[in-house]
């Protein structure tokens, strides 16, 4: 029998820390997928595991794409790192853990937000304004003069932005220090 399997149910995956079984997969509240293990468990007013504390980050499968590798024609995959980013990558792409190097093609595309351009005017400024779709899908309008100041790590140019929901625009919560946000 090996480390995973318990007598009872040879399929059933344990905790490598303390053998008890794993909890059935949790997703959080960002759209990662988790496994716990049976004994431990959230306490989100201390922020912190109570029991055992494994818990085992599930790898979302990468998706095959109709589009191909513009490099050698093969599929592209749609896949997401361990911390959530998306990117398009050739299928025949990979890596060789003895020898710590990549194989196959190295066609990539980090996947960023998305930006098309409205009919609209931006109401402090007057130049148009533009619809953002962030990497996790929120949207947003604001004005095409907007930028970011990589050095400076500030706003450039017109500072008006709307976010976007489902139901319309967010209401104003009211605060000049604080941004409006989605609902």
């Amino acid at each position: 029998m090996s480390k995973t399997e318990t007598p009872t149910n040879p399929e059933k995956e344990v905790c490598p820390k303390c053998g008890s079984a794993l909890s059935p997969v949790e997703e959080t509240p960002n759209g990662k997928q988790l496994q716990r293990c049976s004994t431990g468990s959230w306490n989100a007013e201390e922020k912190k595991v109570e029991g055992c504390e494994y818990v085992k980050w599930i790898q979302p499968e990468p998706e095959v794409l109709d589009e191909k590798c513009p490099k050698c024609a093969a599929p592209l995959i749609m896949a997401t790192t361990r911390f959530g980013k998306k990117l398009k990558k050739c299928s025949t792409s990979g890596w060789d853990r003895e020898n710590k190097k990549a194989t196959g093609c190295d066609y990539i595309q980090w996947l960023t937000g998305i930006k098309e351009e409205l009919d609209e005017k931006c109401p402090d400024c007057g130049e148009k304004l533009v619809m953002m779709t962030t990497n996790r899908g929120k949207k947003l309008k604001k004005c095409s003069t907007s930028g970011w100041d990589r050095d400076k790590k500030e706003a450039t140019g017109c500072k008006y932005v709307e976010w976007v929901n489902d139901r319309g625009p967010a209401k104003s919560n009211g605060d000049d220090k604080f941004p409006d946000h989605e609902i």
